[in-house]
């Protein structure tokens, strides 16, 4: 059995792996939206409702970059929230993968890697909010 402050860790290490690759990818897109910098196609985005990168690059950069990395900071300081913030970003980036695999297909190993680091945030929160509530 893991103890709390190894549960904080773990998913404090999750959020900025997360948030550490997401960041210099959404600053990709964002300083070129056709996605060709980042060695993409603008067809990729053929089956979705979007025409640019540019959202995608916004996302990446504020929501599993910065989000993440303030999520992670609050795990490695055990603060009270963690739990909850760990939760939620897991569940916004099981959704962003979910929602890009029907949009655009299962193009790389990182989509089903980052489904499982989603869960594995929704997991760990979701032991971090349980045990805190016990105590």
């Amino acid at each position: 059995m893991y103890s709390m402050k190894q549960y904080f860790l773990i998913l404090g290490s999750l959020l900025a792996f997360t948030g550490i690759g997401a960041v210099p990818a959404g600053i990709g897109y964002l300083l070129d939206t056709s996605g060709k910098v980042m060695g993409v196609s603008p067809e990729l985005l053929a089956g979705s409702p979007l025409k640019s990168f540019l959202l995608p690059g916004l996302f990446l950069v504020f929501i599993n970059g910065l989000a993440n990395l303030t999520g992670a900071f609050l795990s490695f300081k055990r603060k009270r929230y963690a739990g909850h913030i760990g939760l939620i970003l897991g569940l916004i980036l099981c959704l962003w993968i979910i929602i890009q695999v029907t949009w655009i297909g299962l193009s790389s190993f990182l989509q089903p890697l980052f489904l499982i680091v989603g869960l594995s945030d929704i997991f760990l929160g979701w032991k971090i909010i349980k045990n805190s509530s016990e105590n």
